[in-house]
């Protein structure tokens, strides 16, 4: 059983770390993004070293009290939020966010957890070096909240998820151990892959407090596109078509349906639509090429390409960087606008690419059969990510529906796992999906996860709640 954060531990803390480390929780640190859950807390820590993070670990591990990590807060599945329980204490790495080296001949940036994505990126922008790992929250986001979710975003077609983009970590242990793993190696062969362990694990086996990256060179020309397609399969049809003549400089591929600008235009209004009818279905690509190829001709040729195998009606190709900045503006601000609208149920799904237009095909009908809703369905189709959310019909309110959310998920995710998907792709388990996990996870994986987070942290003190179910 765990022990809540109260003010004698919380007095103890304080008194062995430097003033200001210790402190009452604020707000943000217990909000859900989705404003479904609000958290608790007896205190946070925010220490501005690995040696501090360790003294924190250490000292909850003695007394048996849950350490709930928090980076940006951006998280959508309550991996940053624990509403029930003994109060614990959260942890935020928002003082160690120092970029530690660059190193532009390994392309490799070793950087602390606290980080943000965008900062992350302007470290391998100042070495004219590209860090691919992108999001609509990278503002915020913190890098090690990325490395413990594995974030995917945009890019994971050409460079990975944030897995594949980390070569080695510092973390505490949930003993307070500290695991010097920063290493820079390209290989490494020496035992169990502790790294892609902790990367992933969502804070349940340890805290990451620094990073190694990969970089990469920055394409010497970007073009992006709109082009509209007939149906999601064309667009999958499209997207080989693409790869085929452009290699793998193809660094993006987004599926967007025309409810997605609908709300935009419905709730963000300022946001430029780049067709006067907003089509049913519509692909945003984009392209990263070397020296001496012209990105506009490259994406012309794609379009020719598609328009005479009868996969793209229509398109717009950006004429400018400012352009491609507004495209791609308007696919990230539609996570945006269906938060305005308030969804009954989000999902974050993922599929076989040869099983996503079967999927959209037939999870429409079926969802029919428990009401009307509005289904906004977008996502990185070059990795078969989907976002397929529901929501209610013009002028009804979400909450009108909360007796029809869990009906809804259970469709949704039975459809996708009978297709070989999976229910969670990049958002993670966090506390929201540990019912899925659970229901859809393969037993032995179970299993060994279990015996896994048991040998590491005994106590059951790290993120508690979080990925697996908490012992009681």
């Amino acid at each position: 059983m765990l022990n809540p954060a109260d003010t004698a531990f919380l007095e103890t803390l304080a008194a062995a770390l430097p003033d200001g480390t210790i402190g009452a929780v604020e707000p943000r640190y217990l909000a859900d993004p989705r404003g479904r859950v609000g958290g608790h807390a007896g205190g946070v820590a925010r220490p501005r070293s690995v040696a501090e993070v360790s003294q924190v670990i250490a000292a909850c591990h003695a007394a048996r009290v849950g350490v709930v990590p928090f980076g940006g807060g951006t998280g959508l599945v309550l991996g940053q939020v624990m509403d029930g329980g003994p109060m614990p204490l959260v942890l935020s790495l928002e003082r160690m966010r120092a970029v530690r080296s660059v190193h532009p001949s390994e392309n490799v940036v070793v950087v602390e957890a606290g980080a943000t994505l965008a900062e992350v990126q302007a470290a391998a922008d100042s070495v004219g070096r590209l860090f691919p790992l992108s999001l609509a929250s990278q503002g915020t986001a913190r890098i090690g909240g990325n490395l413990a979710t594995n974030a995917g975003g945009a890019n994971v077609l050409r460079y990975g998820n944030a897995r594949d983009l980390c070569l080695g970590l510092e973390a505490v242990l949930p003993d307070g151990s500290i695991w010097h793993g920063l290493k820079r190696l390209r290989k490494d062969n020496t035992g169990y892959d502790l790294r892609n362990l902790l990367v992933g694990s969502e804070g349940t086996l340890g805290v990451i407090t620094a990073a190694s990256l990969k970089l990469a060179p920055i394409p010497a020309a970007m073009g992006t596109a709109f082009m509209v397609v007939p149906s999601p399969a064309a667009a999958l049809e499209l997207l080989a078509l693409a790869q085929a003549q452009l290699g793998g400089l193809v660094s993006a591929f987004e599926l967007i349906a025309k409810m997605g600008l609908a709300f935009l235009a419905e709730k963000m209004p300022e946001q430029r639509q780049p067709f006067a009818e907003a089509p049913d279905w519509m692909v945003l690509i984009d392209v990263g090429l070397p020296d001496g190829l012209d990105p506009q001709q490259a994406l012309a040729a794609v379009f020719e390409a598609g328009a005479e195998a009868g996969l793209v009606l229509d398109g717009v190709i950006a004429q400018s960087q400012a352009q491609r900045a507004e495209f791609w503006a308007l696919r990230e601000n539609i996570p945006e606008a269906n938060r305005r609208i308030g969804a009954i149920s989000s999902h974050d799904i993922s599929l076989p690419l040869g099983e996503v237009a079967g999927f959209i095909t037939d999870a429409g009908p079926a969802l029919a059969g428990l009401g009307d809703w509005r289904i906004n369905c977008f996502g990185h189709l070059g990795d078969g990510n989907l976002h397929y959310n529901v929501f209610p019909m013009p002028g009804e309110a979400r909450a009108q529906h909360e007796n029809s959310r869990a009906a809804i998920k259970t469709l949704v995710h039975d459809m996708a796992h009978a297709r070989g998907g999976s229910v969670s792709a990049e958002h993670g388990i966090g506390r929201l999906k540990v019912d899925d996990l659970e229901k859809y996870g393969d037993p032995a994986k179970l299993a060994a996860m279990r015996a896994i987070k048991s040998a590491l942290d005994p106590h059951g003190i790290m993120n508690p709640g979080a990925v697996l179910r908490a012992a009681r």
